[in-house]
Protein backbone atom coordinates (compact mmCIF):
# COMPACT_ATOMS: atom_id res chain seq x y z
CA UNK A 1 0.00 0.00 0.00
CA UNK A 2 2.50 2.34 1.05
CA UNK A 3 4.89 1.75 -2.34
CA UNK A 4 1.86 1.72 -4.77
CA UNK A 5 1.47 5.52 -2.80
CA UNK A 6 5.03 6.57 -3.31
CA UNK A 7 4.55 5.47 -7.02
CA UNK A 8 1.66 7.49 -7.51
CA UNK A 9 3.25 10.68 -5.65
CA UNK A 10 6.53 9.90 -7.85
CA UNK A 11 3.86 9.90 -11.08
CA UNK A 12 2.16 13.08 -9.90
CA UNK A 13 5.40 14.97 -8.96
CA UNK A 14 6.73 14.11 -12.92
CA UNK A 15 3.61 15.22 -14.37
CA UNK A 16 3.62 18.44 -12.20
CA UNK A 17 7.58 18.86 -13.37
CA UNK A 18 6.63 18.40 -17.09
CA UNK A 19 4.00 21.62 -16.80
CA UNK A 20 6.25 23.52 -14.67
CA UNK A 21 8.79 22.94 -17.43
CA UNK A 22 6.30 23.78 -20.06
CA UNK A 23 4.88 26.94 -18.41
CA UNK A 24 8.42 28.33 -17.77
CA UNK A 25 8.97 27.60 -21.51
CA UNK A 26 6.47 29.76 -22.67
CA UNK A 27 7.38 32.19 -20.45
CA UNK A 28 10.79 32.29 -22.33
CA UNK A 29 8.69 32.01 -25.78
CA UNK A 30 6.93 35.50 -24.69
CA UNK A 31 10.52 37.17 -23.99
CA UNK A 32 12.28 36.08 -27.34
CA UNK A 33 8.53 37.02 -29.10
CA UNK A 34 9.34 40.66 -28.09
CA UNK A 35 12.55 40.72 -30.05
CA UNK A 36 10.84 39.65 -32.93
CA UNK A 37 7.92 42.04 -32.32
CA UNK A 38 9.80 44.69 -31.75
CA UNK A 39 11.99 43.98 -34.91
CA UNK A 40 9.59 46.41 -37.49
CA UNK A 41 11.13 44.46 -40.87
CA UNK A 42 8.48 41.44 -39.97
CA UNK A 43 5.21 42.01 -40.49
CA UNK A 44 2.16 40.28 -38.31
CA UNK A 45 0.84 38.53 -40.87
CA UNK A 46 3.71 37.24 -42.23
CA UNK A 47 5.10 35.81 -38.66
CA UNK A 48 2.03 34.51 -37.68
CA UNK A 49 1.48 32.48 -40.89
CA UNK A 50 5.19 31.41 -40.58
CA UNK A 51 4.98 30.43 -36.97
CA UNK A 52 1.68 28.39 -37.61
CA UNK A 53 1.93 26.43 -40.72
CA UNK A 54 5.64 25.29 -39.43
CA UNK A 55 4.46 24.48 -36.08
CA UNK A 56 1.70 22.69 -37.71
CA UNK A 57 3.22 20.65 -39.48
CA UNK A 58 5.90 19.73 -37.05
CA UNK A 59 3.17 18.30 -34.60
CA UNK A 60 1.32 17.07 -37.58
CA UNK A 61 4.46 14.89 -38.44
CA UNK A 62 4.90 13.56 -34.22
CA UNK A 63 1.09 12.76 -34.43
CA UNK A 64 1.72 10.19 -36.96
CA UNK A 65 4.67 9.17 -35.62
CA UNK A 66 3.09 8.62 -32.00
CA UNK A 67 -0.18 7.95 -32.82
CA UNK A 68 -2.43 5.10 -34.39
CA UNK A 69 -3.22 5.91 -38.34
CA UNK A 70 -6.53 5.67 -38.76
CA UNK A 71 -6.62 8.75 -35.75
CA UNK A 72 -5.15 11.04 -38.08
CA UNK A 73 -7.88 12.29 -40.08
CA UNK A 74 -10.63 11.39 -37.50
CA UNK A 75 -11.98 14.96 -37.26
CA UNK A 76 -12.83 14.94 -40.63
CA UNK A 77 -15.32 12.73 -40.70
CA UNK A 78 -17.89 15.15 -39.06
CA UNK A 79 -19.17 18.16 -40.60
CA UNK A 80 -19.58 19.37 -37.68
CA UNK A 81 -16.38 18.43 -35.86
CA UNK A 82 -14.42 19.80 -39.25
CA UNK A 83 -16.23 23.65 -38.64
CA UNK A 84 -15.52 23.75 -34.82
CA UNK A 85 -12.31 22.97 -36.00
CA UNK A 86 -12.10 26.12 -38.37
CA UNK A 87 -13.55 28.21 -35.99
CA UNK A 88 -10.68 26.87 -33.42
CA UNK A 89 -7.73 27.87 -36.20
CA UNK A 90 -9.12 31.45 -36.90
CA UNK A 91 -10.67 32.90 -33.76
CA UNK A 92 -8.81 31.06 -31.05
CA UNK A 93 -4.95 30.19 -32.32
CA UNK A 94 -4.88 32.96 -35.28
CA UNK A 95 -6.44 36.04 -33.83
CA UNK A 96 -5.06 34.97 -30.70
CA UNK A 97 -1.13 35.22 -31.68
CA UNK A 98 -2.27 38.58 -33.93
CA UNK A 99 -3.47 40.14 -31.15
CA UNK A 100 -0.23 38.90 -28.79
CA UNK A 101 1.93 40.03 -31.45
CA UNK A 102 0.51 43.69 -31.80
CA UNK A 103 0.28 43.76 -27.78
CA UNK A 104 3.96 43.25 -27.39
CA UNK A 105 4.81 45.44 -30.32
CA UNK A 106 2.68 48.26 -28.88
CA UNK A 107 4.20 47.84 -25.27
CA UNK A 108 6.35 45.12 -23.99
CA UNK A 109 6.21 40.93 -23.42
CA UNK A 110 5.20 41.12 -19.75
CA UNK A 111 2.40 43.42 -19.37
CA UNK A 112 0.84 41.52 -23.17
CA UNK A 113 1.78 38.24 -21.40
CA UNK A 114 -0.43 38.98 -18.47
CA UNK A 115 -2.99 40.92 -20.15
CA UNK A 116 -3.29 37.42 -22.38
CA UNK A 117 -3.31 35.70 -18.43
CA UNK A 118 -7.27 36.73 -18.11
CA UNK A 119 -8.64 34.51 -20.03
CA UNK A 120 -9.98 32.78 -17.09
CA UNK A 121 -11.61 35.78 -16.31
CA UNK A 122 -13.42 36.17 -19.92
CA UNK A 123 -14.10 32.45 -20.00
CA UNK A 124 -16.30 33.14 -16.34
CA UNK A 125 -17.83 36.15 -17.68
CA UNK A 126 -19.06 34.52 -21.17
CA UNK A 127 -20.33 31.73 -18.79
CA UNK A 128 -22.62 34.46 -17.09
CA UNK A 129 -23.57 36.62 -19.63
CA UNK A 130 -24.12 33.58 -22.72
CA UNK A 131 -24.77 30.75 -20.61
CA UNK A 132 -26.63 32.62 -17.31
CA UNK A 133 -24.31 30.85 -15.14
CA UNK A 134 -25.01 32.28 -11.50
CA UNK A 135 -22.54 34.69 -10.02
CA UNK A 136 -20.31 33.49 -7.32
CA UNK A 137 -19.05 35.05 -4.78
CA UNK A 138 -15.00 34.01 -6.14
CA UNK A 139 -16.03 35.44 -9.48
CA UNK A 140 -16.93 39.03 -7.74
CA UNK A 141 -13.74 38.78 -5.98
CA UNK A 142 -11.40 37.32 -8.55
CA UNK A 143 -12.93 40.35 -11.27
CA UNK A 144 -12.31 42.70 -9.06
CA UNK A 145 -8.56 41.55 -7.75
CA UNK A 146 -8.35 41.16 -11.31
CA UNK A 147 -9.39 44.95 -12.52
CA UNK A 148 -7.36 46.43 -9.65
CA UNK A 149 -3.90 44.27 -10.65
CA UNK A 150 -4.71 45.83 -14.23
CA UNK A 151 -4.73 49.49 -13.04
CA UNK A 152 -2.04 49.32 -10.88
CA UNK A 153 0.35 47.15 -14.15
CA UNK A 154 -0.57 49.92 -16.85
CA UNK A 155 0.04 52.96 -14.72
CA UNK A 156 2.39 51.69 -12.64
CA UNK A 157 0.54 53.30 -9.82
CA UNK A 158 0.25 56.66 -11.34
CA UNK A 159 -3.32 56.95 -12.33
CA UNK A 160 -3.28 60.33 -13.97
CA UNK A 161 -1.64 58.59 -17.13
CA UNK A 162 -0.84 55.08 -18.67
CA UNK A 163 2.66 53.76 -18.45
CA UNK A 164 2.30 51.79 -21.67
CA UNK A 165 0.06 52.83 -25.09
CA UNK A 166 -3.81 52.43 -24.69
CA UNK A 167 -3.39 50.25 -28.16
CA UNK A 168 -1.18 47.81 -26.34
CA UNK A 169 -3.83 47.53 -23.07
CA UNK A 170 -6.48 47.03 -26.16
CA UNK A 171 -4.25 44.49 -28.08
CA UNK A 172 -3.60 42.66 -24.79
CA UNK A 173 -7.27 42.54 -23.61
CA UNK A 174 -7.82 41.07 -27.24
CA UNK A 175 -5.24 38.54 -26.94
CA UNK A 176 -7.12 37.66 -23.67
CA UNK A 177 -10.42 37.02 -24.69
CA UNK A 178 -8.96 34.76 -27.52
CA UNK A 179 -7.08 33.32 -25.54
CA UNK A 180 -9.99 32.31 -23.79
CA UNK A 181 -12.06 31.54 -26.78
CA UNK A 182 -8.16 29.26 -28.01
CA UNK A 183 -9.94 26.81 -24.29
CA UNK A 184 -13.46 26.97 -24.86
CA UNK A 185 -13.94 26.43 -28.93
CA UNK A 186 -12.11 23.03 -29.13
CA UNK A 187 -13.25 21.17 -25.39
CA UNK A 188 -15.64 19.06 -27.57
CA UNK A 189 -13.01 17.93 -30.21
CA UNK A 190 -10.49 17.56 -27.16
CA UNK A 191 -13.11 15.11 -25.02
CA UNK A 192 -13.20 13.02 -28.33
CA UNK A 193 -9.69 13.39 -30.50
CA UNK A 194 -6.30 13.88 -29.37
CA UNK A 195 -5.25 17.00 -28.23
CA UNK A 196 -1.68 17.05 -30.35
CA UNK A 197 -4.29 16.57 -33.84
CA UNK A 198 -6.92 18.78 -32.87
CA UNK A 199 -3.63 21.70 -32.31
CA UNK A 200 -1.98 20.90 -35.23
CA UNK A 201 -4.57 20.62 -37.82
CA UNK A 202 -5.62 23.84 -36.37
CA UNK A 203 -1.94 25.66 -36.49
CA UNK A 204 -2.47 24.27 -40.35
CA UNK A 205 -5.24 25.59 -41.17
CA UNK A 206 -4.80 28.86 -39.10
CA UNK A 207 -1.38 29.65 -41.07
CA UNK A 208 -3.58 28.98 -44.90
CA UNK A 209 -5.93 31.19 -43.48
CA UNK A 210 -3.13 33.85 -42.56
CA UNK A 211 -2.14 33.46 -46.63
CA UNK A 212 -5.20 34.71 -47.72
CA UNK A 213 -4.14 38.09 -46.24
CA UNK A 214 -0.08 38.12 -46.21
CA UNK A 215 1.31 35.02 -48.18
CA UNK A 216 4.76 33.71 -46.44
CA UNK A 217 6.16 33.51 -49.77
CA UNK A 218 5.23 37.45 -50.90
CA UNK A 219 7.39 40.30 -49.78
CA UNK A 220 9.54 37.93 -47.09
CA UNK A 221 10.97 40.61 -44.98
CA UNK A 222 14.71 41.05 -44.42
CA UNK A 223 15.48 38.71 -41.31
CA UNK A 224 19.00 39.07 -39.04
CA UNK A 225 20.74 36.71 -37.29
CA UNK A 226 18.69 37.78 -34.51
CA UNK A 227 15.53 38.12 -35.38
CA UNK A 228 15.75 34.89 -37.50
CA UNK A 229 16.74 33.15 -34.41
CA UNK A 230 13.57 35.00 -32.65
CA UNK A 231 11.31 33.60 -35.04
CA UNK A 232 12.93 29.89 -35.13
CA UNK A 233 12.88 29.98 -31.13
CA UNK A 234 9.21 31.26 -31.04
CA UNK A 235 8.04 28.16 -33.07
CA UNK A 236 10.24 25.48 -31.33
CA UNK A 237 9.75 26.84 -27.44
CA UNK A 238 5.87 27.97 -27.27
CA UNK A 239 4.47 26.16 -30.30
CA UNK A 240 6.38 22.53 -30.37
CA UNK A 241 8.35 21.77 -26.87
CA UNK A 242 5.94 23.71 -24.76
CA UNK A 243 2.73 22.02 -25.70
CA UNK A 244 4.15 18.74 -25.82
CA UNK A 245 5.56 18.73 -22.41
CA UNK A 246 2.05 19.71 -21.58
CA UNK A 247 0.39 16.91 -23.35
CA UNK A 248 2.87 14.88 -21.42
CA UNK A 249 2.03 16.03 -18.34
CA UNK A 250 -1.47 15.21 -18.59
CA UNK A 251 -0.99 11.56 -18.26
CA UNK A 252 0.68 11.90 -15.27
CA UNK A 253 -1.22 14.44 -13.10
CA UNK A 254 -4.54 16.01 -12.93
CA UNK A 255 -5.43 19.68 -13.90
CA UNK A 256 -6.03 20.99 -11.21
CA UNK A 257 -2.59 20.45 -10.26
CA UNK A 258 -0.97 21.37 -14.25
CA UNK A 259 -3.32 24.99 -13.68
CA UNK A 260 -0.68 25.73 -10.72
CA UNK A 261 1.81 25.86 -12.78
CA UNK A 262 0.13 28.89 -15.36
CA UNK A 263 1.40 31.69 -13.13
CA UNK A 264 4.98 30.70 -13.54
CA UNK A 265 4.57 32.26 -17.20
CA UNK A 266 4.17 35.49 -16.38
CA UNK A 267 6.52 35.58 -13.74
CA UNK A 268 9.30 33.99 -16.39
CA UNK A 269 8.81 36.59 -19.12
CA UNK A 270 8.52 39.60 -16.65
CA UNK A 271 12.12 38.17 -15.02
CA UNK A 272 13.68 37.78 -18.19
CA UNK A 273 12.12 41.16 -19.58
CA UNK A 274 13.85 43.03 -16.75
CA UNK A 275 17.01 41.19 -17.50
CA UNK A 276 17.80 40.79 -20.90
CA UNK A 277 15.55 43.18 -22.84
CA UNK A 278 15.86 46.61 -20.40
CA UNK A 279 12.10 46.47 -18.91
CA UNK A 280 11.78 48.84 -15.81
CA UNK A 281 9.36 47.78 -13.28
CA UNK A 282 8.58 49.82 -10.03
CA UNK A 283 7.00 48.25 -7.10
CA UNK A 284 3.44 48.94 -8.21
CA UNK A 285 3.65 47.46 -11.65
CA UNK A 286 5.02 44.20 -10.02
CA UNK A 287 2.12 44.33 -7.41
CA UNK A 288 -0.37 44.92 -9.91
CA UNK A 289 1.06 41.56 -12.01
CA UNK A 290 1.37 39.58 -8.62
CA UNK A 291 -2.25 40.81 -7.69
CA UNK A 292 -3.76 39.66 -11.09
CA UNK A 293 -2.04 36.55 -11.03
CA UNK A 294 -3.45 35.71 -7.52
CA UNK A 295 -7.00 36.70 -8.76
CA UNK A 296 -6.72 34.21 -12.04
CA UNK A 297 -5.15 31.61 -9.67
CA UNK A 298 -8.18 31.62 -7.19
CA UNK A 299 -10.36 31.61 -10.06
CA UNK A 300 -9.03 28.75 -11.56
CA UNK A 301 -8.52 26.61 -7.99
CA UNK A 302 -12.57 27.69 -7.21
CA UNK A 303 -14.81 28.26 -10.05
CA UNK A 304 -15.60 25.39 -12.17
CA UNK A 305 -15.82 27.21 -15.32
CA UNK A 306 -12.33 28.24 -15.52
CA UNK A 307 -11.45 24.47 -15.72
Amino acid sequence: MQENTKKIKKTMNKGFLLALIASITWGVSGAVQQIVAKDMNIPAMWFVGVRTIAAGVILLAVALVVLPKSEFFSIFKSWKETLTLFAFSIFGLFLNMYTFFYAIQQGNASTATILQYLSPLFIMLGSIIFMHKKVLRVDIISFALALLGVVLLITRGDFSRLAIPFSSVLWGIGSGVTAALYVVIPQRLIAKHNGLLVTGWGMLFAGIFSNFFHPVWVNVPHLSKTGLMGVIGVILLSNVIAFLLMVFSTKFTTAATISITDAVQPFTTLVLSVMFLSLSVNFWEILGAVIVIVAIYVLNRFDETTV
